[in-house]
C-alpha cells in the first residue's frame, strides 16, 4: 500500500516536472505560443456547427480570469497549460464578441425600389462594374429592418461615379448575400456579415445626388484631391496605378493590367498591404535617421534612431487614412507600429515576438481576419523572413548585401505565401520569384519614393519630375508583369482544399515557427499532413446552384455544365475550385455518364420516374411523384453536394456545412 502510494506520488511529480520543464522551455517562445492559441480559439470558434449562447463570452471570460490566476500564481513552468488554454478561450470569445458587435439587419428578400445612402467606398466589382457601398441607407421599409450598409453595381453605358461622402439615391435592385456556390466554399454571407453588409445588388439607371452638395470629411476630401491629382499629372495608367497605390482607388484600373499582374505574382503591388507601409516608414524613417546624422550635435547628443521612428508612425498613421483604412492596411499599420515602437523602446526591431504581438493585435480587433487570405500570407511571410534572416545572420561580402538579401527575401516569402495562395486562389504562379525579382526594386527604390517626393513638391509646383520617375517605373513593373504572364506555364491551376488543409497548413507553420530545434519537427510534420490530406482531395461528382438552375457533373475531361450561360458566377467558381481552366461555353461542350443519373428538366414539364434523380425548380410546397431536388430543398439548403452512395445519392448542402450561425438565413 505504501509503495503504491509512494510510487503514485513519484509518478505525479515526474509529470509535474516535465510539465514545469516543458513550460522553461517555451521561455523566450511564449508570446508567439500564446498568438498561436488566441489563433485557434478563433479558428474553432468559426468551425463551431451552431452559435454558442448570447452568455458564453461573459462564462468564458470567467474562466480566463481564473486560467490566469492560475497561471500567474503558480510556478513559472507549470502554469504554462493555463496560459495556453487561457489564450486559446479568450480567442474564442473575442471572436463571438466581434460577431455580436457586427450584428445588423439583412435583407430578408428579393427587391426593387427606391435606395438613397451616403457613398463610403468606391471600387470595381469582379465583372469590372464600378461599385458603391453605402451607410445611412433608406429603403421603401420598416427602418429598424433597414440594412446598415448596401452595395451597388452601377450598370449601364459609362456611368457616374459619385465622390466619397456624396449622399446619393437611385433604383435597384436588391438582394440578401448570396451563399457559398458549393458546399464548404467561400462564404460570402459570413465575410458580409462582419463588413455590416445587408444587402447588394445593382442599378441600371443613373445615380443621382441627394443632396445639394457632397458632405465628405476631410480625410475624403484628401483621398478624393490625392486621386484626381495623381490622375491628372501621369495620365493613362500611370496615374490609375498611382491612385491605386497612394489612396486604394482602383477604380481608372484597366482590367488587362490587373490580369496581368494577378498571373505575374505581382498583384500585391497595388494591395496597400505591408510592402507598401513598410516602404514608406521605412523611407521616411532612413531619410530622417540619415538626416540627423549629418548634423554633428544631433548625432552626438540626440537618439537619432528614435526621432526617426517618432516622425515614422504618425506619417504612416497618416497612410493609413489616405488610404481609405482597408482590412489590410489596418493590419499592416499594426505591423508597422509594432515595429516602430520597439525602435522607441529601444528593442529589436522585427522579431517572432513582434509578429506574435502584431498578430495578437489584429485577431483581437478583428478576429474574423484569420480566415483570410490577406493574414494568413502576411504573417506567414513575416515570420518566414524574421527566421530566414536570424539562420543566414550576416554573411557574404557587404556589397552583395542588399542583393543577397532582396533574393532570399523573395524567394522565402514566396515559398512561405505560396501554399496559402493556392489555396484560396487556385492557381500556382511558378515564375512568380523571377517577376518579383524584376519588378519589387522599382517598387521600393524609384515608385515610392518618387511618388513620396512628387506629393511633398506638389503645393510649389515641382512635381512633375518625381512623377515621371514614378511614371516611368510603374511602366517597367507592368512590362515585367505583361512579360511573365505570357511565359509558358505562368498560372497552374489546382483544385480547392478540404475543409481540414487550411487549419493543418496553419497551426503546422505556426508551430514551426514557434518551437525550437527539434520540436520544429512536429510543426513540419502538420504542414506536411495538410499538403498530402490536399493531395487526396476529392472534388463533389455532381454539383447543383443555388436555384437549381446550374448542375456540374464530374466527367473525364471535367466538370460538364448543364447550359453554356446563366448562373456564370457559380459556374466560374466551380471550375476554378476544380483546378479547371475552362469556361462556361467550353465546359457545356463536355460529356458526363453521371449527367443520365441526375439531370435537370424544365419547370413546366412532367417528371419522368425512370430512377433519375431530377433537378426542378418546382413551386414551393409541390409534391412531385418521383424524387426531385426542388425549390423547398434549394431554399432550405442552399447549393447542394451530391455524391454515390449505394444505389441513391447522399447530399450535402451549404447550410448543413455553414451551420447555425448568425450569418446564415434562417
Amino acid at each position: 500500500m505504501t509503495e503504491t502510494a509512494t510510487g503514485m506520488v513519484h509518478g505525479r511529480a515526474t509529470l509535474a516536472d516535465r510539465i514545469e520543464a516543458w513550460g522553461g522551455a517555451m521561455r523566450g517562445r511564449r508570446l508567439p505560443w500564446c498568438a498561436t492559441a488566441f489563433g485557434t480559439g478563433v479558428g474553432a470558434y468559426f468551425a463551431l456547427p451552431a452559435e454558442p449562447p448570447d452568455a458564453a463570452p461573459l462564462l468564458l471570460g470567467l474562466l480566463c480570469a481564473t486560467l490566469g490566476w492560475a497561471a500567474w500564481s503558480g510556478r513559472a513552468g507549470r502554469g504554462w497549460p493555463a496560459l495556453v488554454l487561457l489564450f486559446t478561450l479568450a480567442g474564442l470569445a473575442a471572436a463571438q464578441t466581434r460577431t455580436m458587435s457586427v450584428a445588423g439587419p439583412v435583407l430578408e428578400w428579393r427587391s426593387y425600389g427606391p435606395v438613397e445612402g451616403r457613398v463610403i467606398k468606391v471600387d470595381r466589382s469582379a465583372s469590372d462594374k464600378p461599385r458603391i457601398t453605402l451607410d445611412r441607407v433608406r429603403l421603401d421599409m420598416d427602418p429598424a429592418r433597414t440594412p446598415e450598409r448596401v452595395r451597388l453595381s452601377l450598370h449601364g453605358d459609362d456611368p457616374w461615379v459619385p465622390p466619397i461622402g456624396a449622399r446619393v439615391m437611385t433604383t435597384a435592385h436588391l438582394a440578401p448575400p448570396a451563399g457559398p456556390t458549393e458546399p464548404g466554399g467561400f462564404d460570402f454571407q459570413r465575410h458580409a456579415w462582419f463588413l455590416r453588409l445587408g444587402a447588394v445588388g445593382y442599378t441600371r439607371v443613373p445615380v443621382l445626388l441627394a443632396a445639394p452638395e457632397s458632405r465628405a470629411g476631410p480625410v475624403a476630401r484628401v483621398r478624393a484631391a490625392l486621386t484626381d491629382h495623381l490622375r491628372t499629372s501621369m495620365p493613362g495608367q500611370g496615374g490609375a496605378v498611382a491612385a491605386a497605390i497612394v489612396t486604394g482607388d482602383r477604380a481608372a484600373l484597366d482590367p488587362a493590367t490587373v490580369q496581368a499582374l494577378r498571373d505575374s505574382n505581382l498583384a500585391h503591388l497595388l494591395a496597400i498591404s505591408g510592402l507598401h507601409m513598410g516602404l514608406l516608414a521605412g523611407l521616411v524613417f532612413w531619410v530622417v535617421r540619415a538626416s540627423l546624422s549629418l548634423w554633428p550635435h544631433a548625432a552626438l547628443r540626440w537618439p537619432v534612431k528614435g526621432i526617426a521612428a517618432a516622425v515614422a508612425l504618425p506619417v504612416a498613421f497618416a497612410y493609413l487614412h489616405v488610404s481609405g483604412m482597408g482590412v489590410a492596411t489596418q493590419r499592416a499599420f499594426v505591423m508597422t507600429a509594432v515595429v516602430l515602437g520597439a525602435v522607441l523602446l529601444g528593442r529589436r526591431a522585427l522579431t517572432l515576438r513582434g509578429v506574435a504581438l502584431a498578430a495578437l493585435i489584429v485577431l483581437a480587433l478583428m478576429p474574423e481576419a484569420l480566415t483570410g487570405p490577406g493574414f494568413q500570407m502576411s504573417f506567414a511571410a513575416t515570420a518566414a523572413l524574421v527566421l530566414a534572416f536570424r539562420a543566414l545572420g550576416r554573411r557574404g561580402p557587404r556589397w552583395a548585401g542588399p542583393v543577397i538579401g532582396l533574393v532570399v527575401a523573395s524567394a522565402v516569402a514566396g515559398a512561405a505565401t505560396g501554399p496559402f495562395a493556392a489555396a484560396h486562389f487556385n492557381r500556382m504562379v511558378p515564375w512568380g520569384l523571377v517577376a518579383n525579382l524584376a519588378a519589387v526594386p522599382a517598387m521600393g527604390l524609384l515608385v515610392m519614393p518618387a511618388l513620396l517626393a512628387g506629393l511633398i513638391l506638389s503645393p510649389v509646383g515641382l512635381e512633375a519630375i518625381p512623377f515621371a520617375l514614378a511614371e516611368w517605373g510603374i511602366a517597367w513593373i507592368a512590362g515585367v508583369a505583361a512579360t511573365v504572364a505570357d511565359w509558358p506555364g505562368a498560372v497552374r491551376p489546382v483544385p480547392a482544399p478540404g475543409a481540414w488543409v487550411l487549419p493543418l497548413l496553419g497551426f503546422g507553420a505556426a508551430a514551426f515557427a514557434c518551437a525550437g530545434g527539434a520540436r520544429r519537427g512536429a510543426g513540419a510534420a502538420i504542414f506536411a499532413a495538410g499538403l498530402a490530406l490536399w493531395a487526396q482531395a476529392e472534388r463533389p461528382p455532381v454539383l447543383v446552384s443555388a436555384d437549381g438552375r446550374l448542375i456540374g457533373w464530374m466527367g473525364p475531361e471535367g466538370r460538364a455544365l448543364s447550359k453554356p450561360k446563366g448562373a456564370g458566377f457559380a459556374a466560374a467558381r466551380w471550375l476554378e475550385d476544380d483546378g479547371d481552366v475552362a469556361d462556361q461555353p467550353a465546359a457545356a461542350m463536355r460529356g458526363s455518364p453521371l449527367a443520365r443519373s441526375v439531370a435537370s428538366v424544365p419547370k413546366d414539364a412532367e417528371v419522368p420516374c425512370d430512377g433519375t434523380l431530377w433537378v426542378q425548380p418546382l413551386p414551393e410546397g409541390a409534391r412531385p411523384p418521383c424524387p426531385v431536388i426542388d425549390a423547398d430543398l434549394l431554399a432550405k439548403g442552399g447549393a447542394l453536394a451530391l455524391w454515390p452512395d449505394g444505389a441513391g445519392w447522399r447530399t450535402v448542402t451549404t447550410r448543413e456545412v455553414q451551420g447555425r450561425r448568425p450569418w446564415v438565413p434562417r
